[in-house]
């Protein structure tokens, strides 16, 4: 055998081989990932230690958890007992890698073990992280719509998931005292006016976007009608700014411009920015001439226009991950003029993902003490979710001091709530 079709016959096997290797060492790899945590949350009560005991009752102490609300609690799965969710077919298989150990990560760090099963055991551990906690508010889950063409119709090879509206309404009628329903609605559905009033009539105060993936252009003519319907309704619209990375949005980051939700305003809707647009950059729609500038800075400049005050918010779910400078994080604590307009959010399943934290950089950056990082670290082995909110509770501005305020995780009336 020539040494060139040895090496073609090397590659050939490797190629075969490299998902099975993938699928053997699974477990270690997505426990070193998506390790969301060594304990079971019920455990947490007995098992903190005593500084990670005091950490937890400082970042709840004066705030009324029956007020408590995080806004940005993702749900998902594959349609099993009838609930109607799905994911891209691609993510199912190793024909395309990178979505395939995507849906891995999130099946790993939702606790999915039997996918047909895969829908109830996400919520099952949810509410186990939730319930756990004696200190818990609630929690928004999200409903996630397709992705629609211009025309209306369903675009089925660029839906990265679909988790319908009767899901998180049946989940939150489960268990009120812990859930709230987030609805999702596109505004090229052809029912998209009729579907939100059903759900606004089920109780939904908020509705979800996520423009990038789901082929949404804020600044579209098409969406004027569902603007004023929705502000007629009371629901807020809760959508994603910046760059996506959790699920693909290959082509249509300038979707998640948050310049671009000014027309939502300008119809009487009201707009929470999901991740304060920190990630990414923008063109920017008031320069003539076009330059592309931060995300971040295109959210405070549009958080800085007076008219829209009492409609304008940002959601500070995924601000301190890995993924974003710790000096984001720093604006948005000195920013004390904005905290009565900011509202938390969690992103999960993201914070039970552990590669994406880190409270380590954190101390190293003055923005905690090296005693808080530690007892955040334990936190996480017992709830990701109690870490999530703890972390951003304690972290404080290493030069003026500033936290963020005790507003920020507390229900808005604004937002119905």
């Amino acid at each position: 055998m020539t040494r060139r079709r040895r090496c073609v016959l090397g590659c050939a096997i490797a190629i075969v081989l490299l998902p099975v290797l993938l699928w053997s060492c699974a477990p270690l790899i997505l426990g070193q990932i998506a390790g969301a945590s060594r304990h079971a949350p019920e455990e947490m009560e007995r098992g903190l230690s005593p500084a990670a005991r005091a950490l937890f009752d400082r970042a709840y102490a004066g705030l009324d958890s029956q007020r408590l609300l995080d806004v940005h609690t993702h749900v998902a799965g594959l349609g099993a007992n009838g609930s109607g969710c799905s994911v891209n077919p691609e993510m199912l298989t190793w024909a395309h890698p990178w979505k395939r150990a995507q849906f891995l990560v999130y099946a790993h760090a939702a606790r999915i073990t039997d996918l047909e099963r895969g829908d109830e055991q996400f919520a099952e551990r949810l509410r186990a992280l939730v319930a756990s906690n004696p200190r818990h508010g609630r929690h928004g889950l999200l409903a996630f719509d397709r992705h629609y063409r211009a025309d209306g119709t369903i675009d089925e090879a660029r839906t990265e998931m679909h988790v319908p509206n009767d899901w998180v309404f049946t989940l939150a009628a489960r268990d009120p005292e812990l859930f709230v329903p987030v609805c999702s609605v596109h505004p090229y559905r052809k029912d998209a006016l009729q579907e939100l009033e059903r759900c606004a009539a089920k109780g939904a105060k908020l509705c979800k976007w996520l423009p990038n993936a789901m082929g949404i252009d804020p600044m579209d003519p098409k969406c004027d009608a569902f603007y004023a319907k929705a502000a007629e309704l009371g629901v807020a619209l809760l959508s994603h700014s910046g760059d996506e990375h959790a699920v693909d949005a290959e082509g249509a980051q300038d979707l998640g411009n948050p310049l671009r939700l000014r027309r939502a305003l300008e119809h009487g809707a009201t707009v929470v920015l999901a991740h304060c647009a920190t990630l990414g950059e923008g063109v920017d729609l008031d320069d003539p001439s076009s330059q592309r500038v931060p995300n971040f800075e295109l959210f405070l400049r549009l958080m800085g226009e007076e008219r829209w005050k009492g409609r304008l918010f940002g959601e500070i779910s995924a601000v301190v991950l890995a993924n974003r400078a710790t000096s984001v994080v720093g604006t948005l604590l000195e920013r004390t003029d904005l905290h009565a307009r900011l509202v938390n959010g969690s992103d999960y399943p993201l914070p039970a993902i552990r590669v994406v934290w880190s409270a380590r950089r954190f101390a190293n950056d003055g923005y905690l003490t090296d005693e808080e990082a530690r007892a955040l670290e334990e936190l996480y082995d017992y709830n990701p979710l109690v870490f999530d909110f703890v972390l951003k509770r304690t972290l404080k501005h290493p030069k003026t001091g500033a936290r963020f305020a005790d507003d920020v995780f507390l229900v808005k009336r604004e937002l119905g709530y």
